[in-house]
């Protein structure tokens, strides 16, 4: 994929108003020179979310979201970046670069696009036309709308109705293969995957169709679903059915309910629920959970109550763990025998749909539950066997609350990980330190120049290269030389677009925190202040390589060029006493 200018990118944002994108979907507030807001990203009571519209980024001190605007649109209204960057360019009058735009555009799977789109339209005709698939939807209680809504279909029965209808020459009839609607016999002889199916057509995220799962009409036909092969368009372990029908729907999305089948998403729409997607024939995957979650806060997973229903439960655990971040939850709906979601929800309408994921059960509690099953939690022995269980499943939650409090259920269970308690001291912190001789730590110069830098980039455009200091060996040296000369680079460049510009690298969650902090003072006081931090950390490498230098001097002895060298920075030292 082409790499849209660093230019292009820097221009767009300093053209973007971010409190204009985020406010017309955030209630933003004034204060001071920010504003602030209830985070969108994560439930919270009070606002923590702010958006500086100097610094052209946002930040959330509750859950740490941040960014520009650019991936404010890739979260919030779950664009993919080339999309993101397209509508912040429409907005500002600009046009991505046309290169860019038709690299990105791989012609090869445009026309496989264009191949699957002209499936679903085929397929959309045939049902208009079949009394026999309109009366099953009937049957099934599908109205006009959410037929429309999910585009339904039908392919017709015998062998070569979609290849007569698209396969008009040697090019459309391989892509129309290559797309999964056709299937070759040991003869060598292909026809229609398809027939006498209702049509579900799969979306990806821009609403393109780029798969199709087929149902049976019959009760007594096979198999029951039939589903498009992996194709370079469709990687069912990365879809969900129905995602695309929920994002148009809502604005905001409070929760995700994971359900088996195609009718089953359709009935719950069709009865209000409709925020249900379905995995397409698979287990959840962790592409799957991380795809749930980017999109809702909550994820209900539905499954039947018998063995393989807490079977397929325990494999979405093992896929979510590993993604249970601070404000992110699960929860299992098991269904009685005998029902699924199209039958529970006609029979017991929204309102009895939604009673029973108030009673879910808590990813926590199916956890625990799952692995003590067979133990007995009388028993040291048993005890030791929940742990044992427990703990490499517990390590994969990432670092925050929910992650604590996961092993201290554990503890609680079983003891593990309980440590004595250390007498305190009635030392007071600061007598303590001092007793132990240690002075508080001092602020680092390298960390002020970076702080510095990240509240106005265009500040590093009076410190000119070469920098004297970048022998320095202090922690954090090279990473305020890389910013330095990216702001040489790239001298219009914001705090938001700097912060871009480090996503996926280790530094970014330091850079943001320092970036979302606003020292005292204005912007001549800062630029002093840069300059000071700089003069200093010079000072500091002069300091370093003379005791180089005379360190060499005791053990090999050195040569005129050291001499020299030597002589002129001991009377620089001499001059600044």
């Amino acid at each position: 994929m082409a790499r849209i200018p660093d230019a292009f990118i820097d221009d767009l944002l300093a053209r973007t108003d971010i409190v204009e994108v985020i406010g017309a979907r955030v209630p933003l507030k004034r204060q001071g020179k920010e504003y602030s807001a209830r985070c969108p990203f994560h439930d919270e009571r009070s606002p923590s979310f702010t958006v500086s519209p100097a610094k052209q980024f946002y930040h959330c001190f509750g859950c740490g979201a941040h960014g520009t605007a650019i991936s404010f649109l890739m979260n919030y209204d779950r664009l993919e970046f080339l999309d993101a960057v397209e509508e912040l360019a429409k907005r500002a009058g600009m046009e991505v670069p046309r290169d860019t735009r038709q690299r990105n555009a791989n012609p090869d799977l445009q026309d496989l696009y264009g191949a699957t789109e002209a499936a679903a339209r085929f397929f959309r005709k045939q049902l208009a036309g079949s009394a026999k698939a309109q009366a099953y939807l009937d049957q099934r209680g599908v109205g006009e709308a959410v037929r429309a809504q999910f585009q339904i279909g039908y392919a017709p029965d015998g062998f070569s109705a979609l290849r007569d209808a698209l396969g008009g020459d040697e090019r459309r009839m391989r892509l129309l293969e290559r797309a999964g609607l056709f299937s070759k016999n040991e003869r060598g002889h292909v026809y229609d995957k398809f027939r006498d199916r209702v049509m579900f057509p799969i979306f990806d995220r821009r609403g393109r169709p780029i798969a199709f799962g087929g149902r049976v009409i019959g009760a007594d036909d096979s198999p029951k679903y039939l589903n498009s092969p992996e194709t370079p368009l469709f990687h069912k372990g990365r879809e969900l059915y129905g995602l695309w029908q929920v994002r148009q729907a809502h604005n905001r999305i409070e929760r995700l309910i994971v359900v088996e089948g195609y009718m089953d998403v359709v009935a719950l729409f069709q009865h209000g629920v409709d925020t249900a997607v379905a995995t397409l024939g698979t287990a959840t995957t962790p592409d799957h959970a991380e795809l749930l979650f980017r999109n809702a806060p909550d994820v209900y997973f539905c499954f039947d109550g018998d063995r393989a229903g807490r079977g397929a439960a325990w494999k979405a655990v093992e896929s979510v763990l590993p993604r249970m971040k601070d404000g992110r939850q699960a929860f299992f709906l098991f269904l009685p025998e005998g029902e699924d979601p199209d039958s529970l929800v006609r029979a017991e309408g929204r309102d009895g749909f939604d009673a029973r994921l108030r009673e879910a059960t808590p990813l926590s509690r199916f956890f625990f539950d799952s692995l003590s099953a067979d133990v007995n939690l009388a028993t040291l022995e048993g005890k030791g066997r929940l742990a044992e269980r427990a703990k490499p499943l517990l390590a994969q939650i990432p670092d925050g609350a929910f992650g604590d409090l996961m092993r201290q259920r554990l503890t609680e269970l079983t003891g593990v990980g309980a440590r004595a308690s250390a007498p305190q001291s009635h030392v007071p912190a600061q007598r303590a330190q001092a007793a132990r001789g240690h002075a508080a730590p001092k602020r680092s110069v390298v960390r002020s120049a970076i702080a510095l830098l990240l509240q106005r980039p265009a500040l590093g455009l009076d410190v000119a290269p070469p920098y004297r200091f970048a022998a320095l060996r202090q922690p954090g040296v090279p990473l305020l030389i890389e910013l330095l000369e990216l702001v040489a680079q790239r001298p219009d460049i914001s705090t938001g677009a700097l912060l871009e510009h480090y996503d996926g690298r280790e530094e970014l969650g330091a850079l943001q925190k320092l970036a979302s902090q606003t020292p005292p003072g204005d912007e001549s006081h800062w630029r002093a202040e840069l300059r000071d931090a700089v003069a200093q950390l010079e000072r500091l490498t002069a300091r370093q390589r003379l005791e180089e230098l005379q360190a060499k001097q005791r053990e090999v002895g050195l040569d005129e060029d050291d001499k020299q060298e030597l002589r002129a920075l001991l009377q620089a030292r001499s001059m600044r006493a």
